[in-house]
């Protein structure tokens, strides 16, 4: 929720949920001291960025032919599969909780991947600096559920962030969202599906039920399949802007 601009001008953003979980191992310390800088996608924070410059994609992915995103990746598993399936993408992941962004920096060490960069932060401050229109690809993969009723304005799917996310993706780009709670289906097709910015690809039942051909089966849907939930892909493409 975006509440009225504080004095140095940065909008009053309210976050919700955790920054950071249990102790973290050494090794993930390490992986934040010596790697995270390097991989930091330009200055993205109002501190760092007061006049909300935009980030040289171009600069910053020399050898990229298109640039895409993932919001919230989690422990990083499909974001660092995407980055060395296709080295010809600059990829940007956004993940506010630090455990999860230390175990991808342990994830890119691995995977020697050089086209990915790391905002460990909220993407709404990401989205005041990617250029308009610069995004061919957004990944929203199982994002945080916030099951009760009064907690729905907090989920991503709502205009405060569709809205200015939209902005920064191309005509005819995709939108990927994976979620395993019905409920939040529902929000996204009323949200995304019939907002306006986007149409919804599906043709038949497969197009929901069955993942992309380029997928990989994170820590998360795996403990979901465990539970007996049922995960949904759905796939949108970014309407012309009129």
């Amino acid at each position: 929720m975006t509440t009225p601009d504080r004095k140095d001008g940065a909008p009053w953003r309210n976050f919700y949920g955790r920054r950071k979980g249990k102790g973290l191992r050494p090794s993930q310390e390490t992986y934040l001291d010596e790697d995270l800088a390097a991989l930091s996608p330009g200055p993205v924070s109002w501190d760092d960025n007061p006049d909300r410059v935009p980030l040289d994609l171009a600069k910053l992915f020399p050898e990229a032919s298109e640039f895409w995103l993932e919001i919230g990746f989690g422990g990083g598993e499909h974001v660092v599969h995407q980055a060395a399936l296709y080295p010809h993408v600059g990829l940007i992941g956004c993940e506010p909780y630090i455990n999860g962004v230390a175990m991808l920096l342990g994830k890119v060490r691995k995977a020697g991947v050089s086209n990915l960069a790391i905002h460990p932060g909220d993407a709404r401050d990401l989205f005041d600096v990617i250029p308009d229109g610069a995004l061919s690809r957004v990944f929203l993969l199982y994002p945080d559920p916030w099951p009760k009723k009064r907690h729905h304005r907090r989920r991503f799917v709502t205009p405060e962030h569709l809205e200015p996310l939209a902005r920064k993706m191309k005509a005819g780009a995709i939108l990927r969202v994976a979620t395993d709670i019905e409920d939040y289906v529902r929000q996204t097709l009323e949200q995304v599906a019939f907002g306006g910015d986007f149409e919804w690809l599906a043709e038949g039942p497969s197009d929901w039920q069955e993942p992309w051909d380029d997928w990989i089966s994170t820590r998360y849907e795996q403990k979901a399949l465990r539970e007996g939930r049922v995960p949904h892909y759905l796939t949108f493409r970014r309407t012309s802007p009129v």
